[in-house]
């Protein structure tokens, strides 16, 4: 088989990056490692940011999103029963959109189908040819695919694989640098079939750890609660995951809140990670492979989405204008902001989160900082602009 461009990763981005190829005329193939229907199964991020909106629409793949979608134009920040309010449309002109990672890679999997475009899925063992990615001929991708070897040849490789994909690992150990920092607690999360507790999404710092309150819709929400690395999802029952949210969300919320059946129910630790550089010759790292967020901030999907963004937008310079340059300046132009991001995500998890070794001087900095949210009006605009989603 040959093509323009091998994309290794049937998410959201992989499948973003082959929506955007097909409508500039750019021949793609994806592959992924697992069935369709585990793909559409994981339950992830709901929070898009302006730039992933304006993207989406790029791939004419935004309609279920503008009928369905929530547009938020504000969040609640909250220490124990302080309630901060930040207006999005007032300070930035815009919002955000809720609406499921889940329903993103549906819709991108039907316009797909309808273009005809080749996805193939239970991909294995997947082998980058090393030999030629930092040449100039060209580069190949193997892989079995209902028990037989296959091999595509193509120009180059985005590799939308994950954290645990082949196509990070095929960059030297040597040619790259990696950044970690692991925190000492994960989130566990619920999905339950019970409206909102708040038409907006409420960030909690309580005296027992941080609560998020989210939603899929208005019969659909979203619960995460601050839990030690040790637990584990049969430790907590519905009863008890909703007792402790009750606790750490202001208590005027919690007073209306409507529980019920979880129907899923996961723990996720938090770390971020970022791989320097993002590029070796022809393959081209994009979300995961490249970096992880913690989730306070809602940036995960969204950074994966400017990385396609970038990424696009150097592969339509270099077939539509045959600026083959273009390609080379990728990985800067998206390490640029990925690092933002970073950034972003570690502050709010500072100020959210109570860690293990947080004492009373480090709480008062904490609620300080929350005040001089509440007060200060340059201090929101900078949330609101992060929260957004800084410019491409």
């Amino acid at each position: 088989m040959k093509t323009q461009v091998c994309i290794i990763g049937g998410g959201p981005s992989g499948l973003l990056l082959g929506q955007l190829c097909h409508q500039a005329g750019i021949d793609a193939i994806v592959l992924e490692r697992r069935s369709r229907e585990h793909v559409l199964s994981r339950i992830r991020a709901g929070v898009l940011e302006q730039g992933f909106i304006d993207l989406l629409k790029e791939a004419k793949v935004a309609t279920r999103m503008d009928t369905q979608g929530y547009p938020h134009d504000g969040t609640v920040i909250s220490f124990e029963d302080m309630e901060v309010r930040v207006d999005f449309r007032k300070h930035t002109g815009t919002s955000v959109m809720v609406y499921g990672q889940t329903e993103v890679t549906r819709d991108l999997y039907e316009a797909r189908d309808l273009t005809g475009g080749m996805t193939l899925h239970d991909v294995d063992e997947v082998e980058l040819g090393n030999a030629s990615l930092d040449g100039d001929a060209g580069c190949t991708v193997s892989f079995t695919h209902e028990g037989q070897r296959k091999t595509i040849e193509c120009d180059y490789i985005a590799g939308c694989d994950g954290f645990h994909g082949p196509s990070r690992q095929a960059i030297p150990a040597e040619k790259r640098r990696e950044f970690e920092r692991v925190y000492p607690f994960g989130w566990l999360g619920i999905l339950s079939e019970t409206p909102p507790a708040h038409h907006e999404l409420i960030y909690a710092n309580s005296e027992r750890g941080f609560a998020l309150c989210s939603m899929r819709n208005e019969k659909l929400s979203r619960y995460y609660l601050q839990a030690p690395l040790t637990d584990k999802v049969e430790d907590w029952s519905d009863d008890a995951f909703w007792t402790e949210l009750k606790r750490r969300i202001p208590s005027r919320i919690a007073e209306t809140l409507v529980t019920g059946p979880s129907i899923e129910k996961s723990i996720a630790p938090l770390r971020g990670f970022v791989c320097e550089p993002m590029q070796y010759g022809r393959l081209f790292l994009a979300g995961d492979a490249a970096h992880i967020v913690p989730p306070t901030g809602a940036k995960g999907l969204n950074t994966a989405a400017s990385d396609i963004h970038y990424l696009f937008e150097a592969l339509k310079a270099r077939y539509q204008e045959g600026d083959a340059a273009a390609m080379g300046g990728y990985s800067e132009r998206a390490l640029a902001r990925v690092w933002k991001t970073q950034r972003f995500s570690w502050w709010m998890t500072k100020l959210l989160h109570r860690f293990p070794d947080t004492d009373p001087y480090e709480l008062r900095i904490q609620r300080a900082e929350i005040e001089h949210l509440a007060t200060v009006e340059s201090a929101q605009e900078t949330m609101a602009i992060n929260y957004v989603g800084l410019p491409y």
